[in-house]
């Protein structure tokens, strides 16, 4: 499959999605208490699984195409909405937005780890500059432009599960990217975005009953009811779920995930932005440091 050149629709499109995620991040730290985290990634799909039947619930009627695909589908169910929300959500408990969005902004380092090790596709050399352009403008929003700030830094169990959710992010990415002959050209159902998401949410939607249940036996939280925790679940289900997963999807199928992770680093920038807002701070000028860095990073990576 051959990548297309990166137009300004699909680098805004792929900037929206990070935008999504670093918004996720900060209110499912302000959800920490009020709603389980696995129970919360299910609830999450249920709506987002309601509000898209009007739009594509014609495609549940295709059982045969469905069938055929099922293990494909189930995988990208599983990889990313049942593995990488409830993961993320459960480091929230322990981790902070900042720390979640920056072990996540690794994502470039993943991306073109598993394409050189599963995919066969070797990292140029304007990859690793670029990625190296990306890391340092993240250190530079964690620093808070100080570099002695990061030696206060510290790492939590949080911190763990969200590695392993950047990973199995990074592998959604690439059978996104590189799916099976029975989902390439002629051999592939006619699916639109919304039906292609629709029969992931299938999926997804089994793989998280499954772990809510195993959650709900073996932990103690409890669900507190409120108008905020109403709101919370509305935004994730719209914003990060059918949004960013539309947004991300559109971008990945036409630049290729390796360039489409480095718009992942964008996400510790917003949420910092997100963070200071929230404390009536207004973005410094590392913030913007980094956004250039950042995006320096995604230029040099794209250039053919």
């Amino acid at each position: 499959m051959t990548n297309k050149p990166l137009s300004p629709r699909i680098a805004l499109l792929l900037t929206l999605a990070p935008l999504m995620w670093a918004a996720n991040a900060v209110v499912g730290r302000m959800a920490v208490g009020s709603i389980p985290p696995v129970a919360m990634n299910l609830a999450r799909w249920v709506i987002a699984f309601v509000l898209l039947l009007p739009l594509a619930g014609a495609v549940l009627r295709q059982r045969e195409a469905i069938a055929q695909r099922w293990r494909y589908l189930s995988m990208l169910g599983l990889l990313g909405m049942g593995c990488y929300n409830a993961l993320q959500y459960m480091a929230l408990h322990t981790s902070t937005p900042l720390n979640v969005t920056l072990i996540a902004a690794s994502s470039p380092i993943w991306m073109l780890s598993i394409g050189a090790v599963f995919y066969g596709v070797r990292p140029r050399a304007a990859d690793l500059i670029g990625a190296a352009l990306s890391m340092l403008g993240v250190v530079l929003v964690i620093a808070r432009g100080k570099p002695s700030n990061l030696l206060s830094l510290q790492f939590v169990p949080g911190d763990l599960l969200m590695l392993l959710a950047i990973f199995t992010w990074c592998l959604y990415s690439w059978q996104l990217a590189r799916p099976p002959a029975h989902m390439q050209g002629e051999q592939r159902p006619a699916w639109d975005w919304a039906a292609f998401l629709m029969v992931q949410m299938v999926f997804g939607l089994c793989w998280s009953a499954l772990a809510t249940g195993i959650e709900a036996s073996v932990s103690p939280e409890q669900w507190r009811w409120s108008w905020q925790v109403g709101a919370i679940l509305l935004f994730v289900a719209v914003g990060p779920s059918l949004i960013a997963y539309r947004s991300w999807g559109i971008g990945v199928g036409a630049v290729g995930p390796a360039i489409a992770g480095f718009f992942g680093n964008l996400t510790p920038v917003f949420a910092g932005i997100f963070s200071a807002a929230l404390l009536g701070q207004w973005p410094q000028w590392f913030h913007l440091a980094a956004f250039g860095l950042i995006v320096l990073g995604i230029v040099v990576s794209a250039k053919r």
